[in-house]
C-alpha cells in the first residue's frame, strides 16, 4: 500500500467532483484494488478486496494527514466502501455525509448518494464524454440511451441543445435525473421515458430523427443489457434513428471486452456508420491496458 500512501501526499482537491487515485488502472503495483474519489465535501475510499483493520487504519491515516495539510482543522468526511461482485459494504469512517449531497462538474450540479449501492449517481470516468457532448450539442436534438441520472442530458443542455430525449428502464434513476435538471434550472428541453429501449423503437422513431445519439449501456446487467449479446441488437436499429451527418457516441465499460469487440460489432451490424475517433479518458483513469478502461467511440453516417 506504500504506493497509495505516496500518491495521496500529492493529491489536490478542487471544487469539482473527481477521482484522486485509480488503482484499478494497474499503474500502482499492489494497489490495484484501491480507488479514492472526491465528492465534495466527502472523500470516498473504495476497495475491491477485503482490507484488514490495520490496513484500513493505515490508509485512513494517510488520507487524514493529507486532508490536514490541505484543509487544516476543517472536519474530514471519509466513507469506505468494500465491493466484491454483487456484495457491497459501506460505512462512514469520519465525519458525515450531507443528507442532500450535491456535487459540481464543469458548472453543472448533480445529486449523488454514496451510502447506497455501487453506483453513486455520476460516473466519474465519463467526464470527458460529457465535456464532448457539452461542446457539440448546440441546436441539436439529442437521444440519450441508458440515461441513468441524465448526466449527458445536463451536458447537452449546457451546450444549448434544442431537445434531449432520455430513456432508461429505471424510473428511479430517471427521477434523480429530473431532479438534476431542476438543480441546473433546466425546466424545459428534456423528455424522460421510463421504458425498455428494445421495446420502444416506435416511440423513439416518432420523436426522431436525432442529430446526436449517445449509447452508454451497462456492460452486464441481467434483464437490462448484456454487451456480448445486446450490443448487436442495439446496433441493428440505431442508424435508422440518426439524421444525415449525425454523430453517435458508443460507450463500453467492460474490462473483459476490447475496443476491437465494439468496432467489429459496429462493422457487422451498422455498416452505414463510419468511425471518427476514440475519446480520451481523464488522465487519472489511465490504464496500463487501454482495453480494460472505458471505451467511448464516435461514429457518423456514411
Amino acid at each position: 500500500m506504500q504506493l497509495f500512501i505516496e500518491a495521496i501526499k500529492q493529491v489536490e482537491l478542487s471544487e469539482d467532483v473527481g477521482r484522486l487515485f485509480h488503482g484499478r488502472g494497474g499503474r500502482f503495483q499492489g494497489c490495484e484494488h484501491l480507488c479514492l474519489d472526491w465528492f465534495s465535501p466527502v472523500l470516498l475510499l473504495t476497495s475491491f478486496k477485503v482490507l484488514e483493520s490495520d490496513e484500513l487504519d493505515c490508509l485512513s491515516a494517510a488520507i487524514e494527514q493529507r486532508w490536514i495539510e490541505l484543509k487544516g482543522d476543517e472536519p474530514l468526511n471519509l466513507v469506505f466502501q468494500y465491493r466484491r461482485g454483487g456484495e457491497t459494504h459501506t460505512e462512514i469512517l469520519k465525519g458525515e455525509v450531507p443528507e442532500k449531497h450535491i456535487v459540481t462538474e464543469n458548472g453543472a450540479c448533480f445529486q449523488v448518494h454514496l451510502l447506497r449501492g455501487q453506483n453513486h449517481g455520476l460516473f466519474l470516468d465519463m467526464r470527458n464524454g460529457r465535456q464532448w457532448v457539452r461542446e457539440h450539442s448546440a441546436h441539436k436534438k439529442v437521444l440519450n440511451l441508458f440515461a441513468y441520472t441524465c448526466g449527458f442530458s445536463i451536458a447537452a443542455l449546457q451546450g444549448k441543445a434544442d431537445e434531449v430525449v432520455n430513456i432508461d428502464m429505471s424510473k428511479g434513476a430517471l427521477s434523480i435525473g429530473k431532479q438534476n435538471h431542476l438543480l441546473n434550472d433546466f425546466k424545459v428541453g428534456a423528455r424522460f421515458l421510463g421504458h425498455d429501449i428494445f421495446k420502444s423503437w416506435g416511440k423513439l422513431t416518432k420523436l426522431g430523427p436525432y442529430d446526436l445519439i449517445i449509447a452508454d449501456p451497462p456492460s452486464n446487467q441481467k434483464g437490462s443489457f448484456v454487451a456480448t449479446k445486446d450490443y448487436a441488437r442495439l446496433l441493428k436499429r440505431l442508424p435508422e434513428l440518426l439524421s444525415e451527418d449525425g454523430d453517435m457516441l458508443l460507450c463500453l465499460n467492460a474490462p473483459e471486452l476490447s475496443i476491437e469487440f465494439l468496432m467489429e460489432q459496429v462493422e457487422e451490424y451498422s455498416p452505414s456508420l463510419v468511425f471518427c475517433e476514440q475519446l480520451e479518458n481523464p488522465t487519472v483513469f489511465e490504464d496500463v491496458d487501454p482495453n480494460k478502461a472505458l471505451k467511448v467511440l464516435r461514429y457518423r453516417k456514411r
